[in-house]
């Protein structure tokens, strides 16, 4: 379960006891909204920050990697390129299926696309803290590029919605490590989160919301 300090500032910056509480993700990459739209929402980031570290994988992968790539694909010569091609096309009709690759409703006008344009702007962490009060659901964020799901103790609230203006779905007894839920607002859009962290949050927020 998330320890103390979490629990403690949730209850201080909720005023009340949360009655579940978990650590979730935008599980996939968030789509590229048209400009104007983008433009008009303050042109914030809508992709998390990365560690250092992160940016030292790359330089060695393009480096080192992508070179023994395409000295190995040279000595394999052309007799796959037809293949190549083939699946190419399928992965391209794959790619986005649904509406907006199932991250959400695809209205960027509407309240759950307008979540989004802000997502990575609160914070280039990608983890949020979702939190279910009596009457009201709240998506709290750290200021911090890294933190600890479990002892994080600065998160504050970046979005909060009354009970008849949205609400939490999502199936009890998912695979831990593939859980999602739902954010669905009263105008009819919505947003999935994944990456449920702390196994016994997860288990019992989904327990919560099906309750």
């Amino acid at each position: 379960m998330a320890k103390r300090a979490v629990h403690r500032r949730a209850r201080k910056i909720l005023g009340e006891e949360p009655v579940a509480l978990v650590w979730c993700e935008i599980h996939k990459p968030i789509p590229t909204p048209p400009k104007e739209v983008h433009r008009a929402a303050g042109g914030g980031r809508l992709k998390p920050g990365h560690h250092w570290l992160l940016y030292v994988g790359a330089v060695v992968f393009f480096f080192i990697v992508v070179p023994m790539m395409l000295l190995d694909k040279l000595g394999a010569g052309r007799r796959d390129r037809p293949d190549a091609r083939s699946s190419g096309s399928g992965r391209s009709r794959d790619r986005g299926q649904g509406p907006a690759n199932h991250v959400f409703d695809g209205d960027w006008n509407l309240t759950a696309g307008q979540l989004l344009l802000h997502w990575y702007g609160h914070s280039p962490n990608p983890k949020r803290l979702v939190m279910l009060a009596r009457e009201r659901v709240c998506i709290a964020a750290s200021p911090r590029r890294r933190l600890s799901p479990t002892k994080a103790d600065d998160f504050r609230i970046v979005a909060e919605f009354p009970l008849d203006q949205a609400r939490v779905e999502g199936e009890a007894g998912q695979p831990r490590g593939f859980a999602t839920f739902r954010l669905r607002f009263a105008d009819g859009s919505w947003l999935e989160a994944g990456r449920l962290g702390e196994p016994e949050d997860a288990d019992h927020f989904l327990r919560t919301i099906n309750g």
